[in-house]
């Protein structure tokens, strides 16, 4: 459906959900170029990382792209997909369960009007009951959608980030107590001492590096609670194409830690608009008995963050106990779901049920993970 209005001297604004792959394709310029206008948009909503997930994971009929344009130029913009659960419709956000941020892009030169716009055409779109956007952050653009919705919204607490400003290894330092510190600067000439190259990729050797990054994870995590997708053949398939296109544009980088040679661990990075997060990684079983793995990456991740002058080193999901000796600031995501029909009450009540049970499951891992401090998931589905 797309409608428009035009008034003399006026901008001509128009909005539009498409339902078919070619769209998607066919925007990824004007995308990509909304996408760097946003301040805040986190990598889960760049184009390369939908059209991937897409690629490997979508299915006919079922996407619902929202596209919001003033003067022809793309201000506003959401790639959403259909699915039935408990009884409903829901539109979710593409990769939902892949991205550890749930977001729509603004333009924030026309934020407000976009957000309007965006919501009319949402409205006036058939067939479906709630929108869930599961993974909410408190500065997220979706926040100014849910301004302008007629229908009831709810907010569920969802998923606690932790993460650290951005500095030098003194400035990490000098957050710590003494006693803490005097032994982080001892693991950290312990890593100095083994001698580890620390080299990012290249986007034409992206994919065989990531092949290899999920090698290690697995090995890391085999038989102690991985994530079973991270183990599919298809999450390996989107993460290479996503993570080759990314780079390229500046929105990754993957470390790879080489010992004489021989590769023993690799990081994943994502780069947002306002942080660096650490999206997955893994290393060779043997290197946690060596070295504090997690002292290692946390140093290299915001080194990389200062480079890029992002402020913020996130950890993204997961407020595990072991990663709370850095002394990072806690930060909520909430689970956002705007209602359309009166179907949407009966979501919202699964939604915090599940909410609940999540909670507990959290609190039970923290516990076990107590007994486990040197395991470093970086994906709370990981833990």
């Amino acid at each position: 459906m797309t409608t428009s209005t035009a008034h003399p001297r006026a901008a001509t604004w128009s909005a539009e959900v498409c339902r078919n792959e070619t769209a998607l394709l066919r925007v990824a310029a004007q995308w990509q170029e909304l996408h760097e206008r946003c301040p805040e948009a986190t990598p889960f909503q760049t184009h390369a990382w939908i059209r991937s997930w897409w690629h490997h994971y979508g299915s006919s009929g079922r996407l619902r792209l929202v596209l919001v344009r003033r003067n022809d130029q793309l201000v506003g913009a959401a790639a959403l997909l259909m699915k039935r659960r408990w009884g409903c419709q829901v539109l979710e956000p593409l990769a939902a369960a892949q991205s550890d941020f749930s977001d729509v892009l603004l333009d924030p030169e026309h934020a407000p009007q976009a957000a309007k716009r965006m919501a009319a055409a949402l409205m006036d779109e058939p067939g479906w009951h709630v929108l869930s956007f599961p993974e909410v952050r408190p500065s997220a653009a979706v926040g100014l959608l849910a301004a302008h919705w007629p229908r009831p919204t709810w907010r569920v607490p969802a998923s606690m980030c932790l993460q650290l400003p951005a500095s030098d290894v003194a400035a990490f330092l000098g957050r710590l107590p003494g006693r803490t510190a005097s032994k982080t600067r001892a693991r950290l000439r312990k890593i100095d001492a083994c001698r580890l190259a620390v080299l990012p990729t290249p986007a034409d050797q992206a994919a065989p590096a990531v092949h290899e990054l999920l090698d290690l994870h697995i090995r890391q995590w085999r038989d102690r609670g991985i994530n079973p997708e991270h183990m599919s053949d298809r999450f390996r398939r989107h993460l290479a194409e996503a993570v080759t296109a990314m780079i390229g544009q500046g929105q990754a980088e993957l470390f790879q830690y080489r010992r004489d040679g021989e590769l023993v661990a690799a990081d994943l990075v994502l780069v947002g608009g306002d942080f660096v997060g650490g999206y997955l990684f893994g290393c060779d079983p043997g290197l946690r008995d060596r070295v504090d793995v997690s002292l290692m990456l946390v140093r290299q991740d915001l080194e990389y963050a200062v480079e890029r002058d992002r402020p913020v080193l996130n950890f993204l999901r997961g407020a595990e106990s072991y990663k709370l000796k850095w002394r990072p600031t806690p930060v909520r995501n909430e689970h956002l779901l705007l209602g359309r029909s009166a179907l949407a009450a009966h979501y919202v009540a699964g939604e915090l049920g599940r909410a609940r049970l999540r909670d507990f499951k959290q609190r039970h891992r923290d516990g076990a993970l107590r007994s486990c401090p040197g395991d470093r998931p970086r994906n709370s589905s990981d833990a």
